[in-house]
């Protein structure tokens, strides 16, 4: 078999088990999942799913890390010139993606999964208050933090987010979603600002 064969049957057969996993998340929830209920689903042998994953956390670690990193390229350098437009670029992402983040951040998705969402939106929302904003903003940040505290209070405003606009069929356009979300965090930015 050609190398490129062989990826493209990697792919296929991971292709299969992420959509049979939000299938049966939708079905059952996350937690009562197993294993062989997701290969089973998918027409996928259990040695195929321990080629490429070690359990179900596992799957949907790098399902959430393609997802993560896709994200980020996508918003790299955006944030130095239209810090909003990553926060757009964001929920345009979470809309392309919006069944799989329905099933885990919805009631039967993993709180595990809610807790690895809360904790990379807490790294971008540090990672974004380091950087100099708009033209000749020099090179001081925005936002400094003393401690995670701000940034997880934000993250979890962003998550709670998602959930919302996922859970009531998107009612605002991701440009919407988008500034309602960061207007919030700007009146929690600006009052942490004057915190000692």
């Amino acid at each position: 078999m050609t190398q490129s064969a062989g990826n493209l049957r990697i792919r296929r057969t991971q292709k299969l088990l992420r959509e049979a996993l939000v299938d049966l998340i939708e079905e059952r929830g996350f937690e009562a999942l197993t294993v062989s209920e997701i290969t089973e689903r998918a027409l996928v042998s259990r040695a195929a799913f321990y080629r490429n994953y070690q359990d179900k956390y596992d799957l949907v670690e790098k399902i959430f890390a393609e997802a993560m990193s896709e994200l980020l390229s996508a918003v790299d350098g955006l944030g130095q010139e239209h810090p909003a437009e990553v926060w757009v670029t964001f929920f345009e992402h979470i809309a392309s993606y919006e069944r799989l983040y329905r099933a885990l951040l919805g009631s039967k998705g993993s709180p595990w999964f809610v807790w690895k969402m809360r904790t990379a939106l807490s790294d971008l929302v540090i990672e974004q208050g380091r950087r100099p904003h708009g033209p000749g903003a020099g090179a001081h940040a925005v936002h400094s933090f003393a401690d995670g505290f701000v940034p997880d209070i934000v993250s979890t405003l962003f998550v709670e987010a998602i959930t919302w606009w996922l859970e009531h069929g998107r009612p605002y356009t991701p440009r919407e979603i988008a500034t309602r979300t960061s207007l919030l965090a700007a009146a929690l930015f600006k009052e942490a600002s004057t915190w000692q």
